[in-house]
């Protein structure tokens, strides 16, 4: 688990306002980018984010009131 340091607030802060008015796929498209610089720090985590996100994206589709992706 993270410490919650102020520099660690301000990150968060800064990213909640950057990611404010993305589109779908927009943010999905982040995510993708995000997760791929994950892997190169980390190696070790799942290979396929997709298949890793799978129900977690099918029920945020649902809650949006989008179709099944």
């Amino acid at each position: 688990m993270l410490n919650p340091t102020a520099g660690w607030r301000a990150f968060e802060l800064a990213d909640e306002r950057e990611a404010a008015g993305l589109s779908y796929e927009e943010a999905l498209a982040r995510f993708a980018a995000l997760w791929a610089y994950a892997r190169e720090v980390r190696p070790d985590i799942g290979a396929d984010w997709e298949e890793d996100v799978r129900a977690d994206i099918a029920v945020a589709r649902a809650l949006n009131g989008l179709p099944p992706g």
